[in-house]
């Protein structure tokens, strides 16, 4: 499935999410890879098989096979680090002091350009809604790529995340 094909199963009632998934697809904010690669760590962060397929299909040949597997990595690591830092930020007390003990070494070596791992790891962290990585990504991605290049890897977060619940809510009631 392409992603027009996946707009074309946008209800009628969410057609500013059509409009904003075909716009932010052509978006040159960004680099083509990082890009391509936040669309894809976001589509996989949004737990939807149609808009993971969809969207992985038509980015797929924009990414070399080491930054579609970074763009997947960073949806794995975040999403075992968004719970586990949400916590620490939520809970308080001496979790913050205490090592996370987790393994997280793509972090430190993901296969592509650093920033381009954080930029993937900022839209991942903003769909699983933890503030603390959201914060740390953002100042990351922010200080080299300017705060236009953090907007548009949330819209791009944002919007694929709302087209994944969008579609399951019109699976659900028969829309």
């Amino acid at each position: 499935m392409s992603i027009d094909a996946l707009k074309d199963r946008i209800p009628d009632y969410a057609k500013d999410l059509r409009l904003n998934l075909g716009s932010l697809a052509n978006d040159v904010a960004l680099t083509p890879q990082q890009l391509a690669g936040t669309f894809v760590a976001s589509a996989i962060a949004s737990r939807n098989d149609a808009v993971t397929k969809a969207i992985v299909a038509e980015f797929a040949d924009k990414l070399t096979p080491e930054a579609l597997s970074a763009a997947k990595s960073a949806a794995a690591i975040m999403g075992m680090n968004n719970i586990y830092y949400r916590f620490v930020h939520m809970a308080g007390g001496d979790y913050e002091k205490m090592p996370a003990q987790l393994r997280m070494s793509v972090i430190g070596r993901p296969g592509v350009e650093k920033i381009d791992f954080e930029l993937w790891s900022l839209a991942v962290s903003a769909i699983n809604g933890c503030g603390l990585c959201v914060t740390s990504h953002e100042k990351i991605v922010r200080d080299a790529l300017g705060a236009e290049a953090v907007q548009t890897a949330v819209r791009v977060a944002s919007t694929v995340h709302a087209v994944a619940v969008t579609l399951e809510a019109a699976e659900a009631l028969g829309d």
